[in-house]
């Protein structure tokens, strides 16, 4: 195994009908995305990914911009690619695997039977998504900002040393996030899209999640869940059946196509 790659096997499959791969939010890694994991079919590779400077990748400096994460990531992706596979993204994840699409596309490479954006609004008109600069605020008001979203243990916000670790990681994140931006002239292909969220997300309302339909011709629909925004994290089961209905749908559809 390549223990320098973002991406690796969460739960390997000896002969698997899909790959899965699932790309965590800011200042996250593989670790939240575990026990949904856990939940999809058995024939199904879940492969997860960590971006360098936490998890597998703890001793690699943190990367700073969208452009340097897309790349990388892109590299470690491409030996993966021999079967169909899917993408679930979830915030920072979101746009990851937005422009992975939009790269495999470009390249003439396969791209994935079905994209899962998760808690991650369409871009603003301006190009950007709309998140306020949350990397620039001091340590004690980022803290707090983090604690109202949840999805990080409280054990952390409450431990200056562990909060320590952790800030680093979490402001190249934001940094990365916030500066995003997206090409008005960029449009998905047609690989079937489904948006994930939380009715009670303080982060982006629903209307920001749906209007991810303005922007692919294969627009499966918006899916919210009772929650903030990890409600993936307090009903994992039914968030991957969800995800399963949805990969089916797609698969079956293009087998229509290609009948």
């Amino acid at each position: 195994m390549n223990t320098t790659s973002t991406v690796f096997q969460g739960r390997p499959a000896a002969d698997p009908r899909l790959r899965l791969f699932v790309f965590h939010h800011a200042g996250g890694s593989h670790m939240t995305y575990r026990a949904l994991a856990r939940e999809f079919p058995q024939d199904w590779e879940v492969c997860l990914v960590d971006a360098p400077g936490r998890g597998r990748l703890m001793d690699e400096e943190p990367l700073t911009t969208p452009e340097a994460l897309v790349d990388r990531v892109y590299d470690d992706l491409l030996v993966w690619l021999d079967r169909p596979f899917a993408f679930f993204g979830h915030s920072m994840g979101g746009l990851l695997c937005h422009d992975l699409t939009l790269r495999l596309g470009r390249a003439g490479l396969p791209l994935p039977v079905w994209l899962g954006l998760s808690a991650r609004g369409a871009p603003a008109p301006e190009g950007g998504t709309a998140d306020e600069l949350r990397h620039l605020l001091p340590s004690a008001e980022l803290r707090e900002a983090v604690g109202r979203l949840g999805g990080t243990p409280q054990a952390v916000l409450r431990d200056d040393d562990l909060w320590s670790l952790v800030e680093p990681v979490l402001r190249a994140d934001l940094r990365i996030v916030e500066t995003w931006r997206f090409d008005r002239a960029d449009r998905l292909p047609p690989v079937p899209l489904a948006v994930f969220g939380g009715t009670a997300d303080p982060m982006v309302a629903p209307a920001r999640l749906a209007a991810w339909a303005d922007r692919t011709p294969a627009f499966q629909g918006l899916r919210l869940f009772p929650g903030h925004h990890f409600y993936f994290t307090e009903q994992p089961h039914r968030t991957a059946a969800r995800i399963v209905a949805d990969v089916h749908a797609a698969l079956d559809a293009a087998g229509r196509l290609h009948r």
